[in-house]
């Protein structure tokens, strides 16, 4: 079980330095996305771990415990802290929260069909 919440924190603390990065170079004092990007990052680390064999039952139990009591809190924090920005920031605060959304609309189809196909056949 430890070793999910270890793998959570990293993809959380890496995800957050990537929306700060990213938040940056759009030049909004803010972080742009972390909780999407920490997300990511753990999903594709589960499969990742799954396609290696090395996801045994506690390490899955880990994650999936912390991240149904964590991840769903940090998400309310940082949404309610996405519209104040955005809000009060502008069109471009709006734009940088639009855009990952469609690029993750888009790649997201081909990842699950490329984690489907890899798995099951």
């Amino acid at each position: 079980m430890i070793k999910g919440l270890a793998l959570l924190a990293f993809s959380f603390l890496l995800g957050q330095w990537m929306g700060e990065l990213l938040g940056s170079w759009l030049g909004i004092n803010a972080n742009v996305g972390g909780v999407g990007f920490a997300m990511i990052i753990l999903l594709l680390s589960k499969e990742w771990l799954i396609k290696q064999d090395l996801l045994n039952s506690e390490m899955e139990f880990g994650i999936h415990f912390w991240g149904k009591l964590y991840i769903p809190v940090v998400i309310a924090m940082a949404a309610s802290l996405n519209v104040k920005s955005a809000i009060s920031a502008g069109t471009l605060a709006i734009l940088a929260g639009i855009v990952p959304v469609l690029i993750s609309l888009m790649v997201f189809p081909f990842l699950i069909k490329n984690f489907d196909k890899s798995t099951h056949g």
